[in-house]
């Protein structure tokens, strides 16, 4: 296991017991903090597979400091501790995206149970936006060469098919891909 996980939680010793879990289990830890402010500032760095947060810190608490990694897309995952299991916080942890909410004192089979299904979670959701980001890439390109064909076919009186082989020549005759050489046609259009 290459997991790199965020301990973040202001009482060291409650730190300390999760990282020889985590550590145990063969994943790496990369950063420790004891407040919201650190959990962003390790993130922005580490860019952790996921993060294990206490809810009520001081300074800045876990569910603001949550809100912003994962808008910021700073962790794949969040799993929250908390001393209560009160209702309003899990409510938040949800809406924020949280995959975990575990209950202390912690269990070292239900926090390794948590981390592998938030760890899943994580790399699940990983590839559901990387082909998201894909598709709209393919997309804004296809729009991108039918454009270019318009502009092909108004000014050089081309039908549709024609325009497109014109494309499609040029793109093989330069090297280039079809969507660049769009760009260039439709650069001022």
């Amino acid at each position: 296991m290459n997991e790199r996980i965020a301990i973040i939680d202001d009482e060291p010793i409650t730190r300390m017991d999760i990282r020889d879990i985590v550590e145990q289990a063969g994943y790496e830890v990369v950063g420790e903090g004891g407040d919201g402010f650190e959990a962003i500032e390790i993130c922005q760095k580490q860019k952790p597979d996921l993060v294990i947060m206490d809810i009520r810190m001081p300074l800045l608490d876990g569910l603001k400091a949550g809100k912003k990694i994962l808008e910021d897309r700073l962790t794949h995952s969040i799993i929250y501790l908390s001393a209560y299991s009160d209702e309003e916080d899990t409510d938040m942890a949800s809406k924020i995206g949280a995959v975990g909410y575990l209950v202390k004192p912690l269990s070292e089979r239900s926090l390794l149970t948590t981390i592998q299904v938030g760890l899943a979670s994580g790399k699940r959701d990983q590839q559901l936006t990387d082909k998201v980001n894909a598709l709209d890439t393919k997309l804004e390109q296809r729009k991108l060469i039918e454009r270019a064909k318009g502009v092909l076919m108004q000014e050089n009186n081309l039908s549709e098919e024609a325009a497109y082989k014109m494309l499609r020549n040029l793109s093989m005759s330069k090297r280039q891909s079809m969507s660049d050489i769009a760009k260039l046609i439709v650069v001022d259009d």
